[in-house]
């Protein structure tokens, strides 16, 4: 990814957000075993150990959502990036969830190195926990979803028009929540959790 295409400091802490949710979406598939083992690469970004899709097809399409949301979080209209996993009924079974919160008014240079140490601690959280995620029906599906604060208007940008609404069905329940990791800094705070159906949505 080149970064001297945007040198605002809100262009580099995007490009580099950007950049690392591909990294993490692509670790959390993998982390979830959704696919043989094979189809997964080693690879280190940041100095830690990651995953890269193999196939062309799951690589462009983890690649193409996350770099197609680049413009909307540009503007701040990005809340949440969700991982969804379903079961064979299409309800969800778990969310894994980033919530992003970006300072468009940060007049200062974002020292990289900083940011990027922090996104690092996302990355070694991930594998500890597993524990604490739901073992996948071996039909299942997953999809990445993003919750906007408002709808970006599609006759303005083209890049609006890759995002569709979503038929998902929703929980009626609140969901439980579980904190994976954390962060809250100028220009970026950033919330990975997980969300799981309630117990009384799980009977029904």
């Amino acid at each position: 990814m080149d970064r001297k295409e945007n040198r605002t400091p809100q262009g580099d802490i995007t490009l580099i957000l950007v950049e690392f949710l591909e990294v993490a979406i692509t670790s959390i598939v993998c982390l979830k075993g959704v696919y043989p083992n094979g189809a997964f690469e080693r690879r280190r970004y940041l100095n830690v150990v990651v995953h890269k899709a193999r196939h062309p097809q799951l690589n462009e399409y983890i690649h193409s959502a996350v770099n197609g949301l680049l413009p909307f979080i540009q503007k701040g209209l990005v809340e949440r990036v969700a991982v969804i996993f379903y079961g064979s009924d299409d309800i969800p079974i778990e969310r894994f969830v980033f919530k992003l919160k970006v300072n468009l008014s940060y007049g200062t240079t974002v020292e990289q190195a900083d940011l990027e140490f922090s996104l690092r601690s996302f990355l070694i959280k991930l594998p500890v926990s597993e524990p604490l995620t739901k073992v996948l029906p071996h039909n299942c599906r997953w999809e990445i979803t993003s919750y906007f604060r408002s709808l970006p208007e599609a006759s303005t940008t083209k890049d609006a028009a890759m995002w569709i609404p979503t038929d998902t069905v929703q929980w009626q329940q609140p969901p439980i929540i579980v904190p994976i990791k954390s962060m809250s800094s100028e220009p970026l705070g950033l919330q990975l959790y997980l969300e799981h159906p309630s117990l009384r949505e799980q009977k029904n």
